[in-house]
């Protein structure tokens, strides 16, 4: 709950207008709570687990009972040291933890034990593609923190429940400057940030069991104002319901601004039900939460060997994987980062692009024809059913013009519907390319005999007329001549 660094200043260094709404630009700014995937909680041992019966993973130090103190988990701070190794951030060689005082009845303590004017993770940035244009959102900080319990309202008639299992579950809490301008680039931003945490294996990244809760600060204003009075929405808990929130909001801001009203600093929540924010309370401001430094915790000190001995354990990041993937592949820098949005669909284009050989065609195959069937059946790679290495023969059928790139698409058909054999389908389907030159020359003879007339276009300068007669020896070859083959020989004909 710390604020997103909202300042006009910050907007004026070199980042660029969006597209206005109703002659408004959108500011958004993002405060991601990541869950650590440690086992234990941020100051104490007891059990992270989620699903337990309420207040069965509530210890004596969550709930700061007399005589107890918290111990910090060794394991959280090296999460968040790969996070800030994997964005390019400054790790801090000493950072301090404060008391966040604030009452609420799932705050046990009545304080939360955050970190505020020196937090462990300064700076950095994450990078994503929003269509096929590269953005860049700077952040401004990441810091360890406890988590609060949660009051339940659905079982109690008139009252609420307290569940104190998740008081003291290990977060990193993820603050970006104000660098995104509308909802579609926040969702991209989200998207990516859930990629980073989740490859590195530092959070799970399960939205529904609130392992990585997102809270979008949104303001409008005219172009070159002053920035806007924000609002922020919290826990957010999907992509979708993140994007329809973002543009009410959005929405709502402008008409209010348009009927002269103006904009309360406030959290609100979003009813996906109805569409619609509202506000939950006025927003604090960090004076509200009188921090001072805990006089139970001593300063956090992470050595240059500390942060190099974590450097070294982790697995190849995914901004890394995809220079190689330019580098050693030839692919672009687009197709790259499409295909390093997770660990196992960057494993499947390694294993596909090793058995064909042809590291740009599997990549089109994969980002094309097995992106297009898994997004219409919800699926993801791991449940593609066809694997890697049969995809990478069928890609190798086509590079070495056993097929063409439309007979691929029915052996592909009959791959996705239980087929496990290439060279099977080709052979039952009768889809071999024609191999036989003087065959495919007397086609080829047959058709400019027949087809006068375009062979005059085209010897007139019309380039489309050749299109015709390639058409004509397609259909009389049934499809298996191969297209660059008679394109080739048609051009050397009529020379």
């Amino acid at each position: 709950m710390s604020e997103t660094v909202n300042t006009f200043e910050a907007q004026q260094q070199g980042r660029p207008t969006g597209p206005l709404v109703h002659g408004y630009e959108v500011i958004i700014g993002f405060e991601t709570h990541a869950q650590l995937s440690t086992q234990s909680k941020i100051f104490s041992r007891a059990s992270t687990a989620f699903g337990a019966e309420p207040n069965t993973q509530a210890c004596a130090v969550d709930l700061a009972l007399p005589g107890t103190l918290p111990v910090m988990n060794k394991g959280a701070v090296e999460r968040a040291i790969q996070f800030g190794l994997a964005i390019g951030a400054h790790i801090a060689p000493r950072s301090i933890f404060a008391r966040k005082n604030y009452f609420y009845p799932d705050l046990p303590k009545g304080y939360q034990i955050s970190q505020f004017e020196i937090p462990v993770v300064q700076g950095g940035a994450v990078e994503f593609f929003l269509g096929d244009e590269k953005k860049s959102v700077r952040l401004v900080r990441a810091h360890l923190e406890e988590d609060a319990g949660k009051s339940l309202h659905e079982d109690f008639i008139g009252q609420s429940g307290i569940d104190l299992n998740r008081a003291g579950t290990p977060l990193l809490e993820i603050v970006t400057e104000p660098d995104m301008r509308s909802s579609a680039e926040a969702v991209a931003y989200a998207k990516e940030l859930h990629k980073i945490v989740t490859w590195i294996g530092i959070c799970d990244g399960n939205m529904q069991e609130g392992s990585f809760r997102c809270d979008a600060n949104v303001s409008v204003r005219k172009p070159g104002a002053s920035l806007g009075t924000r609002r922020e929405i919290k826990n957010l808990n999907s992509f979708k319901f993140m994007q329809q929130a973002i543009d009410y909001e959005v929405r709502w801001q402008i008409e209010q601004i348009e009927d002269g009203h103006a904009i309360q600093q406030a959290t609100v929540l979003f009813n996906p039900d109805t569409g619609e924010t509202r506000a939950m309370r006025t927003k604090e401001d960090a004076a509200d939460y009188r921090y001072f430094p805990d006089p139970d915790l001593p300063p956090l000190c992470i050595s240059e060997q500390w942060v190099q001995d974590v450097r070294g354990q982790m697995a190849e990041l995914p901004r890394v994987m995809a220079q190689r993937f330019e580098t050693s592949y030839g692919l672009s820098d687009y197709d790259a980062t499409q295909l390093t949005q997770s660990l196992a669909l960057s494993s499947y284009f390694e294993t596909t692009a090793k058995v064909s050989g042809q590291a740009k065609l599997a990549s089109n195959w994969i980002t094309g024809e097995l992106a297009r069937r898994l997004n219409g059946q919800d699926l993801s790679i791991e449940q593609s059913p066809v694997s890697a290495q049969t995809l990478g023969q069928l890609v190798t059928r086509i590079s070495d013009s056993t097929i063409s790139n439309s007979a691929a698409k029915q052996v592909f058909d009959a791959l996705w519907d239980g087929a496990i054999d290439v060279d099977a389908v080709i052979e039952a389907k009768g889809l071999k390319q024609m191999n036989d030159t003087g065959a495919l020359e007397a086609i080829v003879d047959e058709v400019i005999a027949a087809n006068a007339k375009n062979v005059a276009e085209f010897k007139a300068g019309n380039e489309k007329a050749l299109n015709g007669l390639v058409g004509q020896i397609m259909k009389a070859s049934k499809g298996k001549a191969n297209p660059q083959q008679v394109n080739d020989l048609l051009r050397s004909k009529l020379a």
